[in-house]
């Protein structure tokens, strides 16, 4: 069992391998978690939603570990992440990209765009849409009904690591290598810089 009340950085690489279920009227899909990002609080992670303060937005980010921070982005995308860290501090794991090991049939019926079973959970939007997730789910439990969530017995071997896909505040003279990934994992998004740096 991993434990969620330590700082999103800690937690990130360990979260590569986990199983995050989620069951629905249409079916149930579980992905295998193969990228993620860390995201810290207030005055630390100037890519962090939480960095100003706290914000309506950003309240689920500050909750008990082990819960669901889900937000809207660019108009039109929903993301989901890991709230670690004790209650209170700002802490939190996006779910960047995994692989279908379950529910192939519901993933690809929410995902028709999919080239192919790689893409189905292939970056943060598609591996929501993917699970069924939504704003709804803010703030839920993901060990309890309609979300499981398993760890892997052993940490994963091929952790690579780089700075955080589309993220200004991470480059400069302070790099935030918070993005963690498995080599070789073809459900692995591509890392693209934000434009600035």
């Amino acid at each position: 069992m991993i434990d969620l009340s330590a700082s999103a950085l800690e937690v990130a690489p360990l979260l590569l391998g986990a199983v995050l279920r989620h069951d629905s009227p249409e079916g149930a899909v579980a992905v295998r978690l193969t990228e993620v990002e860390a995201y810290l609080g207030e005055g630390i992670d100037p890519g962090s939603h939480a960095f100003r303060g706290r914000t309506p937005r950003v309240s689920s980010m500050y909750g008990d570990p082990g819960h669901l921070y889900t937000y809207f982005t660019y108009g039109m995308h929903v993301c989901a992440n890991v709230v670690c860290s004790p209650a209170g501090e700002a802490s939190a794991v996006l779910l960047r990209a995994g692989d279908v090991v379950e529910g192939h049939d519901v993933a690809r019926m929410r995902r028709p765009t999919a080239k192919s079973d790689r893409d189905l959970a292939r970056g943060p939007a598609n591996l929501v849409r993917a699970l069924g997730i939504t704003l709804a789910d803010d703030g839920a439990l993901l060990f309890a009904p309609p979300f499981g969530f398993t760890f892997p017995d052993q940490p994963e071997s091929d952790v690579a690591e780089s700075l955080r896909t589309g993220v200004s505040g991470d480059g400069g003279r302070a790099p935030f290598a918070w993005r963690f990934y498995l080599e070789n994992e073809p459900s692995v998004s591509p890392y693209r810089p934000h434009p600035k740096l």
